[in-house]
């Protein structure tokens, strides 16, 4: 029996795969918005926002392939 996956599984995964690439390789705790300059806006450099495209592709490409 193949089991079902809803919308919010996906939504869920998805936002608990992107907050550990945002962690791991770019430093920032939460992807939560506080509206607040000083915690919504980060200086990062162009390579960790590199490493973390490259993370973030990786992952959908291992999601589609099962």
């Amino acid at each position: 029996m193949q089991t079902q996956i809803t919308a919010d599984q996906t939504a869920q995964a998805l936002s608990a795969c992107l907050s550990k690439i945002a962690l791991e390789k770019l430093g920032v705790m939460n992807l939560v918005t506080r509206n607040s300059d000083g915690e919504d806006f980060y200086e990062l450099a162009v390579w960790s926002i590199e490493k973390a495209l490259h993370a973030a592709y990786v992952a959908g490409r291992q999601s589609v392939q099962g």
